[in-house]
């Protein structure tokens, strides 16, 4: 019997689930980004305003959505240049809920048309707080009011995992960060991503632009359309696309794309667009492994053997330019007990 991990039924859809408009720092109009995007390929976009949750659904239509989304950020009180930030996105589950969590009015500094006293929040305004306490509240806060809550860009943040190692909730985290990467930060964050499954961590990979829109595209440092997510849903709907995201139908890439993945046999098969090299990742080398295509040939796809007993497995596809394709961790003991 064939076991999918990415579902078999829907149809891929292509998200850059983290941009700046003039909202707040961002050089385009939430108008300019739908329309840059979408002339890209694109069909899903967040934009994660700084500080200010704003509904975009009016920019909709048959062939593009937009996910209702913040960016959160927790500032270390040290000097800009040594300062940890630690900053989350949030994805409301419902397009409407603009509802903010554990707002700080401080915090809000962009956008001129854009006003606090008109912002909805629920409970009491807050001063954020630097400690694991208070990054903790945020994250339960924000799942308690219908939002899903990932990690961004850990490395140009100054964030290690002895700060996030313990926090509960999140369901993913930036495993590549292309703003950050073209500002000259090594934003492929797949050590810390190992280190989180590794402490037990149910996390979803994701890659994205955080684009600010100073450069143009033709431009080889403009910030977009450099990291990107795969999402397969059964259709172009906005609870379709939260509830893939959620689940972890979809995996993170900055150019290779996975066509299918299910277990057969016993085995674990992958399916891919032309890559160099394919690897299985696992806790354990004895079960880990990689195939790499003989010099001026490419691989379409490969076979592993089922893990078994493993903690977690994952893929990483490798194109001849060094871009990464990362799914989200599968877990062997899960998948026995599905198929049973």
């Amino acid at each position: 019997m064939r076991f999918y991990l990415l579902p078999e039924e829907g149809r891929f859809y292509k998200a850059n689930l983290h941009a700046h408009s003039t909202v707040s720092d961002g050089k385009n109009t939430p108008a300019e980004l739908k329309k840059l995007y979408k002339a890209n390929g694109y069909s899903i976009l967040a934009m994660t305003d700084h500080e200010l949750l704003v509904e975009h659904s009016e920019l909709d239509d048959e062939d593009f959505l937009t996910i209702t989304a913040v960016e959160y950020a927790i500032i270390e009180k040290k000097s800009w240049l040594e300062a940890k930030t630690l900053e989350f996105n949030m994805f409301a589950r419902d397009q409407h809920n603009t509802t903010q969590v554990c707002f700080s009015p401080t915090s809000v500094k962009h956008g001129e048309v854009w006003r606090v006293p008109e912002v909805k929040y629920v409970g009491e305004t807050l001063k954020k707080t630097f400690d694991k306490e208070f990054m903790q509240r945020v994250i339960d806060e924000a799942n308690a009011n219908g939002f899903l809550v990932s990690l961004n860009h850990p490395t140009c943040s100054f964030i290690d995992i002895e700060d996030v190692g313990e926090l509960e909730g999140l369901f993913a985290m930036e495993i590549y960060n292309h703003d950050s990467y073209t500002c000259g930060y090594n934003e492929y964050n797949q050590n810390m991503y190992e280190q989180m499954l590794r402490r037990g961590k149910k996390l979803s990979p994701i890659a994205a632009d955080d684009c600010h829109g100073n450069l143009p595209d033709d431009n080889p440092y403009c910030g977009r359309y450099g990291g990107f997510v795969m999402i397969k849903a059964k259709e172009l709907k906005y609870d379709d696309v939260i509830n893939a995201l959620d689940k972890g139908d979809f995996y993170a890439s900055t150019g290779p794309t996975i066509e299918e993945l299910y277990v057969e046999d016993n085995k674990v098969h992958i399916k891919c667009s032309p890559a160099k090299e394919i690897a299985m990742l696992t806790c354990h080398r004895t079960f880990s492994g990689r195939q790499i295509a003989k010099e001026g040939e490419y691989l379409t796809e490969a076979t592993f053997r089922f893990p078994e007993g493993q903690p977690y497995f994952r893929f990483d596809v490798i194109d001849e330019r060094g871009h990464h394709a990362n799914t989200r961790a599968y877990y062997p003991d899960k998948i026995l007990g599905d198929k049973e």
